[in-house]
């Protein structure tokens, strides 16, 4: 049961592969990247690490400009395996957060994030997949990935219920700018 309960003191944000050309092909493309950018002020606010990753810059481009723009100083990952936990560099720095709960998001779900949900649930993190902040090209390969991933232990969530648990309560200028934000 604790394995669906997060809080701000114990989990980090990562962000899988939203770059440009990858960007360019997936249909919902525009809701995953709002719902990003709606963690990524939240994690802001309230301090919750965050790790960032790029498949192969060099041919997928580099990570969307409007989420650079967001993003705090950080050293962004990139990598040649699909899963983000073959590589050392990104192991290292979910292991640097001290925290065992992994807040997941980015392209394509079928891939690269499905592959790091799994090595991560191996590797002891609980990881809560933020199914309206993911995509793929297809609706059926995204279907596919949820599917997946719920059944190897990962606990499926959306954006708002995550952006909810952390905050815990209303009222508080947090509660008032992520409320402004998702109307």
């Amino acid at each position: 049961m604790t394995k669906f309960i997060i809080g701000a003191g114990e989990v980090f944000l990562i962000i899988v592969d939203v770059q440009e050309r990858l960007a360019a092909a997936m249909q919902h493309k525009d809701r995953v990247a709002a719902n990003i950018f709606h963690l990524v002020e939240l994690a802001k606010m309230i301090s919750i690490p965050m790790i960032v990753t790029e498949q192969y810059p060099k041919g997928l481009g580099s990570t969307i400009q409007e989420l650079k723009e967001i993003l705090p100083p950080l050293n962004i990952l990139e990598k040649i395996a699909f899963s983000c936990c073959e590589d050392p560099a990104f192991m290292q720095a979910a292991a640097s957060t001290g925290r065992k709960t992994a807040i997941l998001t980015g392209m394509e779900t079928h891939v690269c994030v499905l592959q790091t949900c799994i090595d991560l649930l191996k590797a002891g993190y609980n990881v809560h997949v933020v199914k309206d902040a993911i995509c793929s090209r297809s609706d059926e390969n995204w279907q596919t990935g949820i599917e997946f991933m719920r059944d190897a232990g990962a606990v499926i969530t959306c954006t708002e219920t995550v952006l909810f648990q952390l905050l815990k309560v209303a009222g508080t200028e947090e509660f008032k700018a992520i409320s402004r934000r998702i109307k």
